[in-house]
């Protein structure tokens, strides 16, 4: 083909796509006005990405709209190749599977999970499989496929909206990912309030969510000590080995002789906790790397370790909460639900939990626990302190406390 006929049908291609693109957009300013509006906003638009380039060219009518294609992320791999694979390496790409594999997910109603009006609200933002796509397609929960949109919000898709600690707050806020609060309440998330109202200049230091965990734009997020903060290789103190140990057989990753379950696959491929030494420093070297930016090195590895600590001390409280309840299955005085492996409680079955002992153990663990460690690495001694340690102090007392009132009426 020669250099003028190709020309020729690239222009052609472009003169047809640009009318199909009034076509789109005459119908949807009546249809549905703000999204025509949002995209008019965006940089795709001078950039020529019109509406078929996303959605394809097969709707064109309100007869044939099951035609309309929704946006996955390979989609946006088509212009954004590197941020789309760099997602892909970091947990957020991950968090579809993860809420899929909770024990007790299928039990939950549809709404809260497929039609994403509970956990599937955030955990939508991973990626799902050809099949899940087909799946939530057929039931009717067409949105929720594209990921990218999660932070980047259709159809103004604006990076400086992504960049913003606002755009982290709708799933990482609340009972067990309440890091909003923890963030907007430190001096951090101060003085970036303080920046986006004008009060203190916009060169001044004030790291947002997006500064200390996707450094450069790296879509990569990861933590050092992941969601759960349990890690491998163990611990040298004995103590603390031995209460790790414990809450990884709360989770159902070690059986009760300490070997390793069918289930610590499920929680590799989750990519919520760090399984080498190697995989936690590579972490913790990027976050010191970003503390340094405003702080000294010394100084900002003196925080992370007190981190550390306070994670050792929550897990000190958090085992010894786990054997009190699993010494009442062993004695036979609670009665172990058939659904758990092991005779230990499981964790992962927070939802349905069929004692009140039960319900306030996983309390502990995925609303205080998380709220004393995050609540240390995000620079909130209120929340490490009063939402953290000092519930997790009153659950370990109530725990025994009935764990007393069920021995004595079992007797």
């Amino acid at each position: 083909m020669s250099y003028r006929v190709l020309l020729f049908f690239l222009l052609c291609l472009f003169l047809a796509s640009n009318a199909f693109g009034h076509e789109c957009i005459d119908c949807h300013k009546k249809v549905t006005p703000n999204i025509v509006s949002d995209w008019q906003l965006s940089k795709h638009r001078p950039n020529g990405v019109d509406c078929s380039l996303c959605h394809g060219d097969g709707h064109r009518s309100a007869k044939d709209v099951e035609k309309v294609e929704i946006p996955t992320p390979e989609t946006c791999a088509n212009c954004h190749e590197t941020r789309v694979e760099q997602f892909k390496n970091g947990k957020h790409a991950l968090a579809w599977a993860a809420m899929k594999a909770m024990p007790t997910a299928h039990w939950q109603p549809m709404a809260l999970m497929e039609g994403m009006k509970g956990c599937g609200g955030c955990h939508k933002l991973g990626l799902k499989t050809e099949a899940e796509i087909r799946e939530l397609k057929r039931d009717g929960a067409g949105f929720g496929v594209a990921s990218c949109d999660a932070c980047h919000t259709r159809h103004l898709f604006s990076a400086d909206e992504a960049r913003q600690p606002q755009a982290c707050r709708t799933c990482h806020m609340g009972i067990d990912h309440p890091q909003w609060e923890m963030y907007s309440s430190s001096k951090h998330g101060v003085r970036h309030s303080l920046k986006q109202t004008g009060i203190l200049p916009e060169t001044a230091a004030a790291p947002t969510c997006q500064t200390c965990h996707m450094q450069g734009g790296d879509h990569a997020v990861r933590t050092a000590w992941g969601f759960l903060a349990v890690r491998l290789p163990m611990p040298e103190d004995k103590q603390w080995a031995r209460d790790r140990a414990t809450i990884l057989q709360g989770l159902g990753v070690l059986d009760p002789e300490g070997n390793p379950t069918p289930r610590l696959e499920v929680v590799k491929a989750a990519d919520v906790v760090r399984l080498t030494q190697e995989d936690w420093q590579q972490e913790r070297d990027k976050m010191l790397k970003t503390c340094n930016q405003c702080h000294s090195l010394n100084f900002a590895k003196g925080e992370l370790e007190k981190g550390d600590k306070m994670i050792e001390e929550a897990d000190h409280l958090m085992a010894e909460a786990i054997r009190t309840v699993a010494s009442l299955y062993q004695e036979g005085i609670l009665a172990k639900p058939e659904s758990y492996a092991y005779p230990f409680p499981d964790l992962l079955t927070f939802h349905d939990a069929p004692t009140t002992i039960e319900q306030r153990l996983f309390l502990m663990f995925l609303e205080h626990r998380m709220r004393t460690f995050q609540g240390t690495f995000h620079a909130n001694p209120d929340y490490a302190l009063w939402y953290g340690w000092s519930e997790m102090q009153r659950d370990i007392t109530e725990i025994k406390t009935m764990a007393q009132e069920l021995r004595r009426r079992g007797r």
